[in-house]
């Protein structure tokens, strides 16, 4: 096979690290990786909303993956990092505990979501890859971050209902 349609057979992912479960989220929606500075917690927000952060003259909001995901919240420190996404006409900001890597994923490798877990609530899922000894969960972060669909997504965490919380 070709290196082209090696290429176009694969596909690039950055992975990262909540507590000791690992994601990953398709390269080309990220516009970079920062590690957090000053954020400035908004009024009335959402819990998982940690504020919002100054981006070379940009105001972004800063969504705790933790808190969305109902994890427990730990303090920010040296390996922590932010994902700054574009995500339709907006751009936001993930908090994540780790940035662990660049991925590079064959179509054949992602495994697809089981019947059991696949409801409205997850929709954000979009496969799993096994790393090694461990499960990556791809997300869609169209989906995560949706507006009208970010709500129920942490209310989901709370409840358990997401496979992202075991």
């Amino acid at each position: 096979m070709d290196s082209v349609a090696k290429q176009s057979d694969s596909l690039q992912f950055i992975g990262f690290s909540l507590r000791q479960q690992q994601y990953a989220i398709p390269i080309q929606k990220i516009q970079e990786i920062v590690i957090p500075q000053s954020i400035t917690r908004a009024p009335q927000v959402a819990d998982y909303v940690e504020g919002l952060s100054n981006l070379r003259g940009a105001i972004i909001p800063i969504i705790s993956l933790r808190k969305l995901f109902a994890i427990e919240p730990k303090p920010i420190d040296i390996d922590s990092r932010i994902i700054v996404l574009n995500v339709g006409e907006r751009v936001v900001g993930c908090l994540v505990d780790a940035v662990t890597q660049v991925l590079r994923i064959s179509r054949a490798e992602i495994q697809p979501v089981p019947d059991l877990i696949t409801d409205a609530n997850n929709s954000f899922i979009v496969g799993f890859m096994k790393l090694d000894e461990r499960i990556v969960i791809l997300l869609n972060v169209e989906e995560l971050l949706d507006p009208s669909k970010i709500d129920e997504v942490s209310e989901a965490a709370r409840r358990g209902d997401l496979p992202s919380t075991a």
